[in-house]
């Protein structure tokens, strides 16, 4: 009696972990018409060699015009301006103390990018440049509990905007909230390693959100392939994405176990001929199948 209780203990266990960490269940047509197969522009296709920073409007000008899809980060500024920019905060990109979050958007247009004469764009700019000729990926930047506001921001911006866009957060209440209120956009939820940890479920953390989230992907830091959770949620359903491929090598080594490359600091023919001659995985899609 007492093993069988251990053993109904154990499945009752197995099924609440499952159903805190299971994916969405539908198949979103974007899946395979929009992300399987696909080079992302991380950041944009920046060269700081060329004046070109990252989530610059150069960079994304570049990307949409090599045909690449492009993932950039969004802000919520102090008056309620959507911006694009990756850090929480702004001294390495801009050499001043503060975050996006406690700056005005004014405030924030005198700031240049990584000692360029680029400053930081809105979303609106970024959508005007990229003019729909490309998929984007974006991911919401959360701060100080602003989650619903920054949906909402850019939600208004979107409404106006024909192109493609997906979005995806470490955040599960960004990805909640997408579910709840715009369930037709794709959504993913980023997951990574807790720092310093070496429990082989540590991605966890963010995973157990998909009980509100759903997400349709999960966007992976492709180092953690072997971990049990990536494996767990994609043989549950969830897209595999993987993030940030910075050599054809990564590229070539990891394409099996993801079906989405989230790239930078290689050529786009480059990367396109990694994942072509690399391990077997997906059918690579042409990075000019998106060119205008």
């Amino acid at each position: 009696m007492p093993v069988l209780f251990t053993l109904l203990g154990i499945a009752v266990l197995a099924g609440a972990f499952l159903f805190l960490v299971w994916p969405a269940v539908r198949r979103h047509p974007d899946r395979e018409n929009v992300l399987d197969g696909r080079l992302i522009a991380h950041r944009g296709l920046h060269d700081l060699r060329e004046g070109e920073p990252e989530n610059s409007l150069p960079a994304f000008k570049r990307a949409a015009e090599e045909g690449l899809a492009i993932e950039n980060d969004i802000h919520l500024t102090k008056d309620g301006r959507v911006v694009v920019f990756h850090d929480d905060t702004l001294d390495r990109m801009c050499g001043v103390a503060g975050k996006p979050e406690e700056k005005t958007l004014s405030e924030l247009k005198e700031l240049t990018l990584a000692g360029t004469g680029e400053r930081i764009p809105t979303l609106d700019e970024c959508l005007e440049v990229v003019n729909g000729r490309v998929p984007l990926l974006v991911e919401f930047k959360v701060s100080g509990g602003n989650e619903a506001a920054l949906c909402e921001a850019a939600e208004k911006i979107f409404a106006g905007y024909a192109g493609k866009y997906m979005i995806q957060s470490f955040y599960p209440k960004i990805v909640a909230w997408y579910r709840k209120n715009r369930p037709e956009i794709m959504r993913g939820q980023l997951a990574t390693v807790v720092k310093g940890s070496k429990f082989p479920v540590c991605l966890l953390p963010t995973l157990v959100g998909n009980v509100v989230a759903r997400p349709d992907f999960v966007s992976f830091d492709h180092t953690h392939e072997r971990y049990f959770s990536r494996r767990l949620t994609k043989l549950l359903g969830a897209f595999p994405v993987g993030w940030t491929f910075r050599s054809p090598d990564e590229i070539r080594t990891h394409r099996k176990h993801f079906r989405t490359f989230i790239f930078e600091n290689m050529e786009p023919a480059e990367a396109l001929e990694a994942l072509k001659t690399g391990q077997p995985g997906c059918q690579p899609r042409d990075v000019n199948d998106g060119k205008k």
